[in-house]
């Protein structure tokens, strides 16, 4: 079925109004409602969790039978579900709309079936419709749904022996400022920043995502793993975002609690013995290795035991980019057995 141009336009800007909610446990969507003569009639978003979705948030705006024989343009399926909020698809079979276009299929296992659920009721259903950059604006969520549970990036430099520090302990600065400048970036874009207690009792960071000396607006959440006591007044303290302090060494633990916060994406960046254990759990979904042409040669590893006894069990990457920056390399890697879904990359109408 066909995709007129002004369905097209009207999903471009359900997309656009899809990003004034809020990122976390729910994903950001849009909707547009539009008259049979393809006026826009409402607009509306998903607000948060417990709120209205978009199309019950765009219906809420129009009076009794207004949407009778309406169209409503949504960038993903309509649920089919009763949590804290109805199904969506059955308040749009309700309102009289004849024909929904949306953009991606709602990947849950519970809240999937939408599409059906308007079909049976008669009513005309296309899917795909700019699927490529509706799956770009909530692709964290979408990785959260088939990970069960945020991604996770490991970080760490190295000299190119492969050691983290000099054998006295000191490591700033291994690599040079256009590697330290891209770290910076890469925190800015991640929810959450994780070290281990003994990077804090040794470096005192500031876990802060920084451009110069200016904060970047956008802030990931300082969490800190461990069982030793951070002194109180450690600069973690002084951030943006109150710590979170987990008193465990259980990072697969750490890791679901941050999830059920809302947390999308975690960088884990807190020296080789909390790199290491992310490893060992399976936990990396990718891997950002700073390689500086240094030598340093000692015992101070960038990692240390990953539950690799024998080569057969080693931990094989792909690597997808290796980024000049400055004198160094950054290696852009991920496990060989993990994949991106592409499901939702191919454009249809």
């Amino acid at each position: 079925m066909a995709v007129t141009e002004t369905e097209r336009t009207a999903m471009r800007r359900a997309l656009e109004i899809a990003t004034s909610g809020p990122r976390g446990l729910n994903p950001q969507v849009g909707a547009v409602i539009l008259s049979p003569s393809g006026e826009t009639l409402a607009e509306g978003w998903h607000r948060g969790a417990g709120t209205a979705h978009a199309e019950v948030d765009a219906l809420s705006k129009l009076t009794a039978d207004a949407a009778r024989g309406a169209t409503a343009v949504v960038t993903l399926e309509p649920c089919n579900h009763t949590g804290r909020t109805g199904p969506c698809a059955q308040a749009l079979i309700d309102a009289g709309v004849t024909r929904v276009v949306y953009a991606l299929d709602d990947p849950g296992a519970e809240s999937s079936g939408g599409a059906e659920r308007l079909r049976t009721a008669g009513i005309e259903v296309v899917s795909g419709e700019q699927a490529g950059a509706a799956h770009d604006l909530i692709a964290d969520w979408l990785e959260l749904q088939r990970l069960g549970r945020p991604h996770v990036t490991v970080k760490w430099a190295q000299s190119l022996d492969g050691r983290a520090a000099a054998s006295d302990g000191t490591s700033q600065w291994i690599t040079g400022p256009e590697a330290r400048a891209d770290v910076h970036r890469r925190r800015a874009a991640a929810d959450a920043i994780v070290v281990g207690t003994g990077t804090v009792l040794a470096d005192d960071p500031a876990l802060t995502a920084r451009d110069g000396d200016a904060l970047h607006t956008r802030q990931p959440v300082p969490v800190v793993i461990g069982t030793r006591p951070t002194p109180p007044d450690a600069t973690v303290h002084r951030h943006p975002h109150a710590p979170l302090f987990f008193a465990t060494h259980d990072v697969t633990a750490v890791v679901a609690a941050l999830g059920e916060r809302g947390v999308q994406r975690v960088f884990v960046e807190g020296g080789p013995t909390l790199a290491s254990a992310f490893i060992a759990a399976g936990l990396a979904d990718s891997v950002l290795a700073y390689i500086a042409p240094v030598l340093l040669g000692g015992d101070r590893l960038a990692l240390t035991d990953i539950g690799v006894a024998t080569i057969g069990d080693a931990r094989r990457l792909q690597v997808d980019e290796w980024i000049p920056l400055g004198a160094d390399l950054l290696a852009v890697a991920r496990p060989v057995a993990t994949r991106v879904d592409s499901v939702y990359r191919s454009e249809g109408s």
